[in-house]
């Protein structure tokens, strides 16, 4: 899929996603002394199916009090981040979280404006259904992606033209994105008020500043195990990490 179309201004940030990936400085994943213990969940529930929004402005997988912390900066723009969610999303749940051993929590990132409806509308009907919404978006991105491509100069100079605080609404009408939220079950009305949602764009913003200034991330996917940076952007890169963080 080419880009080479896309040159108006507004675009300039989504060229970042030719080079999507991390340069943060790694940090050591700590072995326990002994093999990290499954934690059962409560009666009746299932800790694959267990979402909560973070104070981070994340959302979380798993055991809250799990003693090993995943986090993924992740963009739903992002071809690798889309990579890595189609490989890992169901050995993760099945081998790590589901014993309660470890928790995965997913931070939005931008890399350009394609992110910030993405962003919102994929959290729009809250926690419970967020990592499906999150995953079908990412299986879908070269449909979506490729509806901006496909954009005329003079198409994308009125979304240009338009005021900051509009220009989600009129990236999710280029992508249909609301077409892909509907078909899911969220009414023309709600996506029209999460696109215009001025606090869930500020607490998104405030997390692109933690991100940057706090994280030190610079490109996605960026994944922080118990805090610590680690490198590879691979699924088995990931597990393997994982595995010596629980000890097995």
């Amino acid at each position: 899929m080419t880009r080479s179309r896309i040159v108006a201004p507004l675009f300039l940030a989504f060229l970042a996603l030719a080079a999507c990936g991390k340069k943060a400085e790694e940090g050591g994943v700590v072995a326990p002394t002994q093999p990290v213990a499954a934690v059962p969940p409560p009666a009746g529930s299932d800790w694959t199916e267990t979402v909560a929004k973070t104070p981070e402005g994340g959302f979380r997988l798993g055991n809250p009090n799990a003693p090993v912390k995943l986090v993924e900066y992740g963009a739903f723009s992002c071809p690798h981040c889309r990579d890595f969610t189609a490989e890992a999303a169901e050995p993760l749940r099945a081998d790590f979280i589901k014993s309660g051993k470890v928790s995965y929590e997913f931070r939005p990132f931008f890399l350009g404006p394609l992110d910030v409806p993405a962003s919102l509308l994929t959290q729009c009907q809250g926690p419970a259904p967020y990592f499906k919404m999150a995953e079908q978006l990412f299986a879908a991105q070269e449909e979506w992606v490729g509806k901006v491509v496909a954009l005329s100069r003079e198409e994308q100079a009125k979304i240009q033209a338009l005021p900051m605080a509009a220009q989600p609404a009129a990236f999710s009408k280029a992508m249909d994105l609301d077409g892909f939220f509907r078909q899911r079950g969220l009414p023309q009305a709600k996506i029209d008020a999460c696109l215009a949602d001025k606090t869930a764009l500020a607490d998104l913003t405030a997390l692109q500043t933690r991100a940057t200034e706090q994280d030190k991330v610079t490109g996605t996917p960026s994944f922080f195990i118990n805090g610590a940076f680690v490198s590879g952007v691979t699924w088995p890169e990931l597990a393997a990490k994982l595995r010596t963080a629980t000890g097995g």
